[in-house]
């Protein structure tokens, strides 16, 4: 069976999986729409995950649990993102993927996601880019997290977000995406009171504002605060 995808006409790996799911799923036996409800987990870290998945809908985080206990938060993924077993060696996983609200993905076995790619050049070369572009953020983060201070840390993430989940409203951008200060604290590696004092001067300044389920970011007055430091 062939599917119709060509350079020219190929725009993204999740609309490619929405307009072929059907056939997808015929011949690729393994491909499965599975729904994971808000806060449950795609695997846990230390499991074995034999899967790959491809996120349709919605946000998975991606965490390491440390040997004292804490948490920090590595990426932060959406639609057209691929996470999971990505090896033939089965190995057991190193971080845990978690929804952050409702997910909707595509579940497949690993010999069914290599012979896909295998089949579809373009498609593969897509999930390299998009995997490379992921490599780079995360390489930003640590950078980051190595060398600005907690302020600045907090500035470029929220911009990040505001670029990846934000929708335009009267502050600049509001997030889709729920996110506690616990949260934020972990995707800059700080701790919680410290990014709350932040905030709440980024709040006093009109750079954003944020209730107990949203966060507004004014990414112009943030982007020249970063500018001017």
């Amino acid at each position: 069976m062939s599917l119709s995808i060509e350079s020219s006409d190929f725009e993204s790996i999740d609309k490619f999986f929405e307009n072929n799911a059907n056939r997808l799923i015929k011949a690729y036996p393994s491909i499965q729409e599975v729904n994971v409800s808000n806060k449950d987990f795609l695997y846990r870290q230390g499991e074995l995950c034999t899967y790959v998945f491809w996120i349709k809908r919605g946000i998975v985080k991606l965490s390491y649990l440390t040997v004292q206990g804490g948490e920090i938060t590595i990426a932060l993924l959406k639609n057209g993102d691929v996470i999971g077993d990505l090896k033939a060696d089965g190995q057991t996983r190193e971080e845990t993927a978690q929804a952050l609200g409702n997910v909707s993905c595509y579940r497949m076995a690993y010999n069914d996601f290599k012979a896909l790619l295998l089949q579809y050049p373009v498609l593969a070369w897509q999930v390299l880019e998009e995997t490379y572009i992921r490599k780079q953020k995360i390489e930003h983060k640590l950078r980051i997290i190595l060398t600005q201070s907690v302020e600045m840390r907090l500035a470029a993430t929220l911009l990040e977000l505001a670029k990846m989940f934000g929708v335009q409203c009267t502050h600049g951008y509001a997030l889709e995406i729920h996110l506690t200060q616990q949260d934020v604290a972990d995707l800059i590696g700080a701790s919680r009171p410290v990014v709350s004092t932040v905030l709440n001067d980024f709040r006093s300044r009109g750079m954003l504002e944020y209730t107990r389920d949203q966060i507004c970011v004014n990414d112009a007055a943030l982007a020249d605060h970063c500018e001017a430091k």
